[in-house]
């Protein structure tokens, strides 16, 4: 757990420095941060997503997930959480702002294969290499993340906590599991997510991605599948 806290704290770091360019710069300055941003989100996004070898399971995953995500409103969810978390530390902050930098870097933190596979090598053989690597990455993420969308960043640690935490904590039993078929498919349905983070941000269009979580469960039986 030792690279998780790491990472919390890295994450926490860069949002309070990002926060410092949100608070002080125009509209017109934000708006260069959030294209920016986006692009650059996208850039990643499509390096994930070209990991998967098994782009029919990747759209069937997107589907199913986001008809499931829909119908069960779990976006609303974590935007109602969201706010719940902005009532208690950030009665300032703009209600959409919060709640979307909280969502949008939950996701961008959590979903790569290098959580995955950093949290088994650190829950197994006590190998910190890919999560520190890793939270340094977060960290100047956060910066950007948190200049364009504010203080609701910080708080992604917490999904850090429990999701790359548990999967730590867990790593002995999920280990023997997770194939490498597992990681790239689970790592492309996740990239597809984080483009549809870029997306936003670009204002191209607004998709519900919280929507879409049940896609990352789904895409795994699926590729017990056989292959042609």
């Amino acid at each position: 757990m030792i690279a998780t806290f790491v990472n919390m704290v890295t994450v926490i770091v860069g949002s309070l420095l990002g926060l410092l360019f949100h608070a002080r710069i125009s509209e017109d300055f934000k708006k260069v941060v959030y294209q920016g941003v986006g692009i650059f989100t996208l850039v990643i996004g499509l390096s994930m997503a070209l990991e998967s070898q098994r782009v029919l399971w990747m759209a069937l995953s997107l589907v199913a997930g986001g008809i499931l995500g829909t119908w069960w409103d779990i976006e609303g969810g974590i935007y109602r959480f969201g706010e719940f978390l902005k009532r208690r530390v950030a009665r300032a902050e703009g209600e959409s702002t919060f709640a979307s930098g909280f969502l949008d870097a939950s996701i961008l933190f959590c979903v790569g294969a290098m959580t995955l596979v950093g949290a088994f090598k650190a829950g197994t053989e006590g190998d910190y290499t890919l999560l520190l690597t890793k939270s340094v990455m977060d960290g100047f993420m956060a910066i950007l993340l948190t200049a364009a969308l504010g203080m609701g960043v910080a708080f992604s640690a917490l999904t850090i906590l429990v999701y790359q935490g548990g999967l730590t904590l867990l790593s002995g039993f999920l280990q023997p599991l997770v194939t490498e078929t597992i990681l790239n498919e689970v790592t492309g349905v996740g990239g597809a997510m984080v483009m549809m983070i870029g997306l936003n941000l670009l204002g191209v269009t607004r998709i519900k991605t919280g929507n879409f979580f049940p896609a990352l469960i789904l895409v795994v039986p699926l590729c017990f599948v056989p292959w042609f």
